[in-house]
């Protein structure tokens, strides 16, 4: 079956997210479409990682992750639990953020769905934090990101291969024109 990517949707978010539909599309136009799987994330930060790490153990196959926003610290954590590549998009370096600024009720940007995002969840994103391996990981940053210092997913990931480009936002505005490096990162 060759490999597949795995791709971690951020806080708020979903599979229905702008950049997990575009690598959905192309995946799927170059025959490709069985070898993609994004889930829909638990706001649970433990309940995340233990249904995501179902999906590696039954992959059957070499697994990429691919994570943007706290999905990036999803796919790091899971990348040096399970020795994966990883490719982290606009990271949250938890290790660097004061994960406690997002306690409070949270509205999921394409469901609906309100959730409320705890102490207790702020607590297990620190205990999930790992040191990076570099040569797993390939980061993607731009510095006109929003949302989240790129200075701290540069720093917590120093020594790993960084593409940081001017200007952009959260979004990662480049995503469409790097999807096929980045489906050549998986080795597909």
């Amino acid at each position: 079956m060759g490999g597949l990517i795995l791709y971690l949707h951020g806080f708020c978010s979903s599979p229905a997210s702008w950049k997990s539909r575009l690598l959905a599309e192309e995946m799927a136009r170059r025959g490709l479409a069985g070898q993609f799987v994004c889930p829909q994330l638990s706001p649970v930060p433990d309940q995340a990682v233990a249904d995501v790490s179902r999906l590696i153990e039954n992959a059957g196959a070499p697994v990429t992750l691919v994570g943007s926003s706290l999905g990036g610290h999803y796919a790091s954590h899971l990348a040096e639990k399970y020795g994966l590549p990883a490719v982290l998009i606009n990271p949250a370096a938890i290790a660097r953020l004061d994960a406690g600024k997002f306690i409070g009720e949270h509205t999921n940007f394409h469901s609906g769905e309100r959730f409320t995002f705890t102490g207790e969840h702020a607590r297990q994103l620190q205990a999930q934090v790992a040191v990076p391996t570099p040569e797993r990981y390939w980061l993607l940053l731009e510095t006109g990101d929003e949302v989240l210092d790129y200075h701290q997913a540069q720093d917590f990931w120093f020594g790993c291969r960084q593409s940081i480009f001017e200007g952009g936002d959260h979004s990662f505005t480049r995503f469409p024109g790097i999807i096929p490096q980045l489906i050549e990162f998986a080795g597909l």
